[in-house]
């Protein structure tokens, strides 16, 4: 989270249209009614033969709906020590070698682990991602930072490194997955590629080219999306592949500026030079895609823009952005989709508010039923705040320090108060007047769920307020905590649980989605087998709540010893195994936990005689 800032004025901008694709009837609603229906009860870990390991704390929290298909296990954890440095992030799995990749952000490399023993993960070494000459002449110099891991299943991997400076064009490492750790070679590709991943055919890699400002807002380079044509297989041992940098297109979104921007689309705050200092392409300056899924045909990938609340569409055989739309908001005073909006209430109170949320999802998967392509978001919401300027501000603010005010006429005006939702914090972006004199509807950060959409951008489900009751329930006196600290209600006011990202996988026949809960902590699993029909199924959390880590340290404890207590601190990347391809010959969760450092391994077993 970064550090608060007082908040200045924001140019008057259009409310978000909901998603300009039509409503999906008896979706949301509906599907949510279904899934809160099913009672929920505290259930032992299920697999007798799933024997904890390393890392894995006395008491799991777990709680499952009565009638789960599957059950989730911790086996056992790699941990580095370090603590909310960003030593876990994003984990990838190649099953000829038996290996997991963890990226570690803070020693800036990519982790190499031995799960043959999944209750053992051992380290073996790190991938060389520095010092590497990259097709285009250039060499990924010390202080660059890896970022993201893919693998495709003969071995081959990619590593998505960014500049030391973040705003001047990166890297993508190639790499042996069965290997000593040494790279193959580079290509150049966008500014700060943040996630890469391999298509299903394995003739490309795609890489989401976040382009963040600098830290001071002195610079906004181009969001982009990156196309790399891979070698079509690895090469043997006393030789490397031939990487030519001519392998690298880009898609832009040039073809979005000005009155092509589509509706709802947020394109807002300062309008702030690329690095060539050019105000050209504004929009594409202003977009940041976070995320990327691939269809199941290799041919179109989905791109998460979260600031943007917007998910972009890339033809990939032309390397072009060929559509983009915004997601709209969901409607927090309707029954099943409220929040509880305020950490100084003292109560967890989840409750119907007179809010909307911007979806904002950071995690994107995608996968098939009866034949269809559906995207899979984790809602969790985020906010521009680079240099003097700040998104967010308190509802209690509205109307202080420049911040035009609630309208008069506005149901949210008479709830103010700290245990209303004067605590809550909103963006100053969105919801304006047309005439920018007051905010005629508030708008806060992210969805507090996950979501089932068409890759036509209908939704399809939306998991509503569940992940803050069923946490309400499981967590009691940690409810909404923070990753860092354990904390009753602190996380009521930004944005709660925090799904950060999402991973899918089948087991018995049936899919299920795994969704990252980054600040309360754990995994969330659904079976979205009928998108329409979503339901929940099991809560689990390898973290004792009864460690408060940053206190802890603040008393003088040793981090390391807290952290081996505490367990598991703000998962960030999750990767499914199936069972043919895990040591175990049973389907696993490998699971990046970025404030802890630990990257933890779950099992996922299926619980015969269920419905």
């Amino acid at each position: 989270m970064r550090t608060a800032r007082t908040p200045r004025p924001a140019a008057p901008h259009p409310a978000p249209e909901p998603a300009r694709r039509r409503a999906v009837v008896g979706t949301c609603a509906t599907a949510l009614a279904v899934a809160l229906t099913v009672p929920v009860a505290l259930t032992a870990s299920a697999h007798r033969d799933a024997q904890p390991g390393a890392g894995v704390v006395a008491q799991p929290v777990v709680q499952s709906a009565d009638g789960a298909r599957v059950a989730l296990s911790p086996l056992g954890s790699y941990a580095t020590g370090v603590f909310d440095q960003s030593a876990a992030e994003i984990v990838a799995y190649h099953a000829r070698s038996q290996r997991l990749f963890s990226v570690n952000a803070q020693a800036g490399e990519v982790t190499v682990l031995d799960v043959a023993t999944p209750s053992a993960p051992r380290k073996l070494f790190a991938l060389e991602t520095t010092g590497v000459r990259a097709a285009d002449g250039s060499t990924v110099p010390d202080g660059a930072v890896a970022n993201s891991v893919a693998v495709r299943p003969d071995g081959l991997g990619v590593v998505a490194v960014e500049s030391p400076d973040k705003v001047s064009d990166g890297w993508l490492v190639l790499f042996d997955a069965a290997g000593n750790g040494q790279a193959l070679g580079a290509w150049r590709v966008g500014a700060l590629p943040d996630m890469v991943t391999v298509t299903p055919d394995g003739r490309s890699a795609v890489v989401a080219n976040e382009g963040e400002p600098a830290d001071d807002f002195s610079v906004d380079p181009e969001g982009s999306v990156s196309v790399v044509a891979l070698p079509d297989r690895l090469p043997g041992k006393k030789r490397t592949p031939a990487v030519r940098q001519s392998a690298v297109r880009t898609a832009t979104f040039h073809a979005f500026e000005g009155a092509a921007l589509p509706d709802g689309v947020r394109v807002f705050g300062p309008d702030v030079a690329g690095p060539n200092g050019s105000l050209d392409h504004r929009v594409s300056r202003n977009l940041e895609p976070e995320y990327v899924t691939v269809s199941k045909d290799s041919r179109t990938a989905y791109v998460a823009l979260q600031e943007a609340n917007a998910v972009a569409e890339v033809d990939l055989r032309a390397a072009r952005t060929t559509d983009l739309w915004s997601l709209g908001s969901k409607d927090h005073s309707v029954p099943g989709q409220g929040i509880d909006p305020s950490d100084k209430d003292g109560v967890a109170a989840v409750r119907e508010v007179p809010v909307r949320g911007l979806y904002m999802p950071d995690g994107i998967a995608s996968y098939t039923s009866r034949g269809r392509t559906y995207l899979v978001t984790a809602n969790e919401g985020d906010a521009r705040e680079w240099g003097d300027y700040a998104e967010p501000a308190r509802v209690k603010d509205l109307g202080k320090g420049g911040l035009a005010p609630v309208c008069a006429g506005s149901p949210a005006s008479g709830l103010r108060g700290d245990a209303d939702l004067g605590r809550l914090n909103v963006t100053t972006a969105s919801g304006l007047r047309a005439d920018g004199s007051c905010y005629e509807q508030l708008y806060a950060f992210g969805g507090r769920s996950f979501s089932v959409w068409t890759t036509d951008g209908d939704l399809v489900f939306d998991s509503g307020d569940t992940f803050e009751q069923v946490t309400a329930q499981a967590l009691g006196d940690a409810f909404n905590t923070n990753h860092s600290a354990t904390s009753f209600d602190g996380r009521s006011d930004d944005k709660g649980p925090e799904p950060e990202n999402v991973t899918i996988g089948e087991v018995g026949g049936r899919t299920y989605a795994f969704v990252g809960l980054e600040r309360a902590g754990g995994v969330m699993v659904y079976d979205i087998t009928r998108p329409e029909r979503s339901e929940f199924v099991t809560y689990v959390s390898n973290r004792d709540y009864s460690v408060s880590v940053e206190d802890a340290i603040d008393d003088g404890a040793d981090p390391a010893a807290a952290l081996s207590d505490a367990g598991d601190l703000g998962p960030e990347g999750l990767t499914f195994v199936a069972a043919a391809d895990s040591p175990t010959h049973r389907p696993l969760l490998a699971v990046a936990n970025e404030v802890s450092g630990t990257t933890t391994l779950f099992q996922v077993d299926r619980l015969t005689g269920r419905r």
